[in-house]
């Protein structure tokens, strides 16, 4: 097939694109230039996308309202893996911008529109630990919101109250884990989207280390920020699924160096004596804090002094003040990915061309069907590209290095930072809330969770009580690749509250 070959028109809209004209004397010799390189584009697009052929496999079914519990499902299926291994017998679901071959990705919404040929080296790795795939779950739209509720398929509703939403991105992921149809889910993370639900229904959510867990075959947003790990009910699930996932993997741009332990080896300690963790005071009384929340968060940092652990107060302002760093990475780095038609370009790894088509496609033809707040990223950081000249964003990339710093210098002084998970119990679901409404409720409990994106620290969410009745999370953030301890830690305090 021919590369079509651009007309005088287009020539000129690519000019000035790029912000320069071409006058009528130079037309032909664009023209002729075209015709000539894109001759290679010919035979580029003569060669096979992709060596490898897909398995044949029963994509499932989008269940009837009366078997989703919580809307928390987008499709049920059944893909077993090895006939043994570390997690026969469990049963899965997977985030649905996750690829796994022959079954459709959407990204909860309509305007993607994809079935992989490849899985995602986070699902080739579950089926060769012997787990069963058996359900595709919900998440936000596109993945920008942390509350739950703007899903193509829906709102995902809470598990302890229907009123309210499990949070977001990765709803689906959290509520889906109540249902008594799924063990283990993935979730991806980018600003809080594992540990926000995890807290809201109740379950267990790790933010690995930055890199411990490829992210090859998942739908991004910035290189640089990119998590996706386990949600589970208990720590040791959680565990058990890290031992699995994590590693190397040559394809993933995002690892560097990966430090590998036994995850599942570090739990059944019979207490934490020999633990020193410090309460982050800025993680308290955050813009939106719910005084009950905090109350609960410090008094399971009681219980854990209870069970031996050494409990120190400490401050680190520059939490307070991650906000710039956060907003200066996320709006830029997210528009050029979208706007490099979901891949982003100069990183060595494994592309998906077929998925670059369809993300590219499905923007320019169904745009108008994104989300509010997927809309107002894209004009935000196309402005402060085009009229600030990308300042910002590397400014902000630079600041990472001195946000990151001032928590190693506290994690010099303790094993773990304490703080709660979000400020607040679970939204209740309002579809009557204004536009300006919807996009900022989808971002109001983020304080604590999205600056550990920007610096790659291990981030646990652990339900650790109740506020009227509904689940409070306390975050366990520790140094880089010590995951294990984060782990351990919510393995004794869960032992201890059972």
């Amino acid at each position: 097939m021919s590369i079509r070959r651009p007309s005088l028109d287009r020539l000129h809209k690519l000019a000035s694109v790029n912000h320069f004209s071409i006058g009528s004397e130079e037309e032909g010799s664009y023209t002729a230039l075209f015709d000539h390189i894109l001759e290679q584009y010919d035979a580029l697009e003569a060669s096979p996308a992709s060596q490898s052929v897909p398995p044949t496999r029963d994509p499932g079914h989008r269940p009837a309202p009366h078997e989703n519990f919580c809307n928390s499902f987008v499709r049920k299926l059944s893909i077993r893996g090895a006939s043994e291994g570390p997690l026969h017998g469990k049963r899965i679901g997977i985030k649905d911008n996750i690829s796994i071959a022959g079954v459709p990705m959407t990204c909860g919404s309509d305007v993607v529109e994809f079935t992989p040929q490849q899985d995602a080296t986070v699902v080739s790795r579950l089926l060769s630990a012997g787990a069963e795939i058996v359900a595709v779950v919900n998440m936000d739209n596109l993945a920008f919101s942390g509350a739950g509720d703007t899903s193509a398929y829906g709102p995902t509703r809470n598990p302890h109250d229907r009123t309210r939403l499990a949070g977001g991105s990765s709803g689906g992921s959290a509520a889906a884990l109540l249902s008594g149809e799924v063990d283990i889910t993935i979730g991806g993370d980018q600003a809080g989207s594992i540990r926000i639900p995890a807290s809201w229904c109740g379950v267990v959510g790790l933010k690995p280390t930055y890199g411990l867990v490829p992210y090859t075959g998942i739908l991004g947003y910035d290189l640089t920020f990119d998590h996706t790990g386990p949600m589970a009910r208990t720590a040791r699930e959680v565990a058990e699924t890290l031992a699995a996932i994590a590693g190397k993997d040559p394809l993933d741009p995002r690892q560097r160096e990966v430090t590998v332990v036994d995850y599942v080896g570090a739990l059944d300690r019979k207490n934490l004596s020999g633990i020193k963790i410090g309460i982050l005071r800025e993680g308290f009384g955050t813009a939106g804090s719910e005084p009950d929340v905090d109350a609960t968060v410090l008094g399971a940092a009681k219980a854990l002094e209870t069970l031996g652990a050494t409990i120190i107060e400490l401050s680190y302002p520059g939490h307070a003040e991650a906000g710039p760093i956060v907003w200066g990475v996320f709006a830029e780095g997210v528009t050029a990915t979208f706007q490099g038609n979901g891949h982003g370009h100069h990183w060595d790894g494994a592309y998906n061309p077929e998925l670059s088509q369809a993300f590219g496609t499905g923007m320019q033809e169904r745009g108008d069907r994104m989300p509010l707040q997927a809309k107002f990223n894209l004009m935000l950081g196309t402005y402060l590209r085009e009229d600030y000249q990308g300042r910002f964003y590397a400014k902000a990339q630079n600041m990472r290095a001195t946000l990151r710093a001032g928590y190693d210098t506290l994690l010099e002084q303790v094993d773990i930072l304490l703080m709660p998970t979000t400020p607040m119990i679970a939204h209740v679901y309002n579809p009557d809330q204004s536009p300006a409404e919807l996009v900022l409720a989808g971002w109001n409990m983020v304080a604590n969770t999205a600056p550990f994106n920007m610096t790659g620290h291990p981030a646990l969410s652990v339900p650790c009580g109740t506020s009227g009745g509904l689940p409070v999370g306390m975050m366990l953030v520790g140094r880089k690749f010590e995951d294990d301890k984060l782990l351990a830690v919510a393995d004794v305090f869960e032992r201890a509250s059972a």
